[in-house]
């Protein structure tokens, strides 16, 4: 009798990890609402919070040459408040673990603390970081919790669509995608602060497409209008609007049925781009979508295709798995 396989994590990609993870996991968490939603939910004295974390890997996840420390404190602060919005939260509190190599300069951390802060003023003023961790590390790496409130409403998850909901998008979807493409396509040999030296012979097009990669801006204050306004589920769009759409399609046991000219201009672009953090929402067809979102199709009943495009299955491969993509980033 031979042992069951034991593939690697690059074989079997996210899906199947977490699938391991959670089973794993079942049955030792007391969260309200445990893994598998853009972030937990928790019972605790006079109410509830909401917690999610991200982390941040020089290599796979951002390039030194590219990034400078301001833009990557706000990118770490954006894509985790990005979660918190995402279920119909308020964010109030970040905590920072930063792993540093020793030759980090001290301008290095004061420039991406900054970037922190600037963050949380302006995508959620309120928010603040409140404390976190030190360490060093041969890579940079920075990992986010951020903590946010459900102000006495439901948290609003990912498994509540139901068929004849609308679906709405507050965000850009592909923008962050071509501010990549461009990266790769002009700078992928960069070194040092060429990528801020360069910005200035750009088109206003693609400094917007770069800052939406490098210094995103999610409709953080939209995830707590969505809950209000009625919203049945939500999500943060971070690894393609194609692949998290059949992330909601599936937990809610629905078939999400988008319009391309709700894509436009560029429908494939949009559907297979990842990093952009808008949010995906669905609202009950008599209610009034909110402002910033804009309708992207309908809810249908489930069929044997979790997402359609103008009525036909969308096949392509769609998103980003850190497992299975992170060539794509280091190569």
């Amino acid at each position: 009798m031979t042992d069951a396989p034991d593939p690697t994590v690059g074989e079997i990609g996210e899906h199947r990890i977490l699938r391991e993870i959670f089973a794993a996991l079942d049955g030792s968490s007391r969260a309200i609402v445990g893994p598998g939603d853009d972030a937990a939910v928790l019972a605790a004295p006079g109410g509830r919070v909401v917690l999610t974390t991200d982390t941040l890997v020089q290599g796979p996840d951002f390039r030194l040459a590219w990034s400078g420390p301001s833009d990557l404190g706000w990118k770490s602060a954006a894509v985790n408040l990005a979660d918190v919005a995402a279920m119909g939260a308020r964010p109030v509190a970040l905590l920072v673990a930063l792993a540093m190599p020793a030759d980090t300069r001290l301008s290095f951390v004061g420039a991406l603390a900054s970037g922190l802060r600037a963050a949380c003023d302006t995508l959620a003023p309120g928010c603040a970081v409140e404390g976190g961790d030190l360490t060093i590390s041969p890579t940079l790496t920075i990992a986010v919790t951020a903590v946010g409130v459900l102000d006495g409403v439901d948290p609003v998850l990912r498994s509540g669509a139901r068929p004849g909901d609308v679906v709405a998008l507050a965000g850009r979807a592909g923008r962050a995608a071509a501010g990549l493409e461009l990266l790769f396509s002009r700078f992928r040999d960069a070194a040092g602060e060429a990528v801020a030296v360069a910005r200035g012979t750009l088109s206003a097009a693609e400094r917007a497409d770069l800052d939406a990669q490098l210094r995103p801006e999610p409709p953080i204050a939209l995830g707590a209008v969505a809950a209000a306004a009625g919203a049945t589920a939500m999500m943060d769009v971070s690894d393609g609007l194609a692949l998290d759409a059949r992330r909601l399609a599936a937990a809610s046991g629905v078939t999400l049925a988008l319009s391309a000219d709700a894509l436009a201009p560029d429908p494939v672009g949009a559907l297979e781009g990842g990093e952009d953090h808008a949010l995906l929402a669905t609202f009950p067809s008599a209610a009034a979508v909110p402002e910033g979102f804009r309708v992207l199709g309908v809810v249908q009943a489930p069929g044997d295709d979790a997402l359609l495009v103008d009525g036909v299955a969308y096949t392509g491969p769609g998103g980003w798995d850190p497992y299975r993509d992170w060539d794509r980033h280091t190569g």
